[in-house]
């Protein structure tokens, strides 16, 4: 019976299975790093600082690439889909299916948290939720650029975030070069998010990433905190679409630039110093 049901159940299409797979992976992702962010919030730092944050952020990058690695490759970041893209490493008639996936995992992870933390939410705001003032919820699920930061400064903080997280995504797997062992690559990149959250976060959030942003943003403007979420900030909504791409593309370009166009293979008919290799019967 058990094998009737998962025979019945098994999906053999490969663009469905990766469009299942990056929901889930970003599911995971985001559930890990948006509950994070609820109980430093709403706990009122009593149960959680900033490291707290990366930490959850870092973990659920980790987690999300061990279960989507294998079958889509992990993305889970609508920029690093599209590069893949561009640079003909995946095929366009997969990018619909790619940031499907992303997005609806995304958007039920906000969901999931909204329903996790509610009655935390309804206490700490009295049921009113806001984007900006004392009790501002919003922060919780999407990015916001800090008071201090102008527009320009906080596009140029995530172009150059997603520019060290995608230098340490090719340098992770750069098997040319110094990659990382075999099975290493998932924490690595979790640390790798750490980092940036830890050096980069103050600014704007480091959302690096438009399927981590825009699916929670939508949400949030569904469940009761209105189309403030659109316009807070300036209309900083389109910044953690943009400038992620922007970053994720000069990633590449500073990558190949310095390392890959240079770090050829040896050919085999000579050694390291270019001298003619010694013939042996």
């Amino acid at each position: 019976m058990l094998e009737k049901i998962q025979k019945a159940l098994t999906i053999r299409s490969g663009t469905i299975r990766e469009l299942l797979a990056e929901a889930l992976g970003m599911f995971i992702l985001m559930v890990f790093g948006l509950s994070s962010v609820a109980q430093v919030v709403l706990g009122k730092g009593d149960f959680g600082q900033h490291l707290s944050i990366n930490l959850g952020f870092g973990i659920g990058v980790t987690l999300g690439i061990h279960a989507a690695g294998g079958i889509s490759g992990a993305h889970l970041n609508a920029a690093i889909t599209l590069t893949h893209c561009i640079l003909g490493n995946l095929p366009w008639r997969k990018l619909p299916a790619y940031l499907i996936g992303q997005f609806l995992g995304s958007f039920t992870a906000a969901a999931t948290v909204f329903g996790l933390y509610y009655d935390a939410l309804y206490d700490y705001t009295k049921g009113n939720f806001t984007v900006t003032g004392p009790t501002a919820t919003a922060s919780i699920f999407s990015t916001y650029p800090a008071p201090c930061v102008s527009l320009l400064g906080g596009f140029f903080t995530e172009f150059t975030a997603t520019v060290m997280l995608m230098l340490g995504i090719l340098i992770i797997h750069d098997e040319k070069n110094n990659g990382a062992l075999k099975g290493t690559q998932a924490l690595l990149t979790g640390i790798l998010v750490l980092g940036i959250g830890l050096g980069m976060g103050m600014n704007t959030g480091y959302a690096i990433n438009p399927s981590r942003d825009l699916p929670p943003r939508v949400f949030t403007a569904i469940a009761g905190w209105g189309m403030d979420v659109f316009t807070a900030g300036h209309c900083w909504w389109w910044v953690p679409l943009t400038a992620p791409i922007l970053g994720s593309l000069a990633g590449v370009l500073i990558h190949k630039l310095f390392i890959d166009f240079h770090n050829q293979p040896v050919p085999e008919s000579g050694n390291e110093k270019g001298q003619p290799a010694v013939e042996t019967s």
